[in-house]
């Protein structure tokens, strides 16, 4: 995906990678940059299904940071790629701790954008002692109101995304778009969900940025995305991300007492603004950052300088100022 990068570390290489199969089915992708000696930080992608990306290390300092990326169940170079079954928030917070736990790590700063907030509060809120704080962007709570508004009120804003989304399904079942994808995505014919993958990631990924871009509506368009991105977020999303109705607030008194900044764009149409405010009320000691000219993505220039500026702060203080 594009990203501006501006305020972003240079660009590195991963200095040791793997393969962890964590079940029968699933096999992850790890690897880790940065300083092997350095203060450890998990990096949750987004989706679910989004992948991880060689930007996203530059969001740490190399000198200071051991930096942990891995591809969540059914995503990136995991294997195999968009596979739903046995894919469910708790395995995967049981997979953070089997990736902590063979790398010898006792606590880490938990990094996440989007669905990866989502991931990194259920994560901290069932193992508050391994994490030494958090950081967030563009919050996802995976509530009703939210999946509703990610599949029908995104066209209050992008209207000819949204007709186009709709069109990829027969008009007689346009009336409950969710259910009209899952029965393509979770097919068992790759002609089938392929076809329905590609309309549901080009459908976010022209809402992600403030001022869409061509080469991302590209990139969300391709195979290597798509399939994980689409059919694992309709999973998630029609089985309410495998929570209690809010739970993630109900339980947030779990992690208050660690610090934590919350990065919004202020004009993100996919997770609307109003979440992250929830969020802050719950978790009034949380630092609050909105980004005046940003949308969705954290490769936008405000909400990358916030995420970087978070990461340094982290490393001098320990917490957020």
């Amino acid at each position: 995906m594009s990203a501006d990068t501006t305020s972003l570390f240079p660009a590195i290489e991963p200095h040791r990678t793997g393969m962890l199969p964590v079940d029968d089915t699933h096999t992850l992708y790890w690897e880790e940059s940065g300083n092997p000696n350095g203060l450890p930080v998990i990096f949750l992608h987004g989706g679910p299904g989004g992948g991880t990306a060689p930007s996203h290390r530059r969001f740490f300092d190399p000198e200071h940071y051991r930096i942990v990326l891995f591809d969540q169940r059914g995503a990136g170079k995991s294997t195999p790629l968009g596979e739903y079954r046995n894919n469910t928030t708790a395995l995967l917070v049981d997979d953070i701790e089997k990736i902590r736990t063979m790398l010898g790590i006792e606590q880490w700063l938990v990094f996440g954008g989007s669905w990866g907030s989502t991931l990194a509060l259920a994560y901290g809120e069932a193992h508050p002692e391994r994490c030494l704080g958090f950081v967030l962007r563009g919050i996802f709570l995976c509530t009703k109101v939210e999946v509703e508004w990610f599949v029908n009120g995104m066209k209050w804003f992008f209207p000819e995304v949204h007709q186009r989304f709709a069109e990829g399904v027969p008009a007689e079942e346009r009336h409950d778009l969710l259910q009209a994808y899952a029965k393509r995505l979770f097919s068992d014919d790759p002609a089938i969900y392929t076809e329905a993958a590609r309309n549901w990631s080009r459908y976010e990924g022209s809402c992600i940025f403030l001022l869409p871009q061509a080469d991302t509506i590209a990139d969300f368009e391709s195979d290597a995305i798509a399939i994980g991105l689409g059919r694992l977020e309709a999973h998630y999303m029609i089985n309410g991300a495998f929570m209690r109705e809010d739970q993630l607030i109900q339980e947030i008194g779990r992690i208050r007492h660690l610090p934590a900044v919350i990065v919004q764009g202020r004009y993100d149409v996919v997770c609307p603004p109003v979440t992250a405010h929830r969020l802050h009320q719950a978790w009034p000691e949380a630092r609050l950052q909105m980004i005046a000219d940003a949308g969705h993505s954290g490769g936008e220039r405000g909400i990358a300088a916030a995420l970087v500026d978070a990461t340094n702060q982290f490393k001098k203080s320990g917490k957020f100022d």
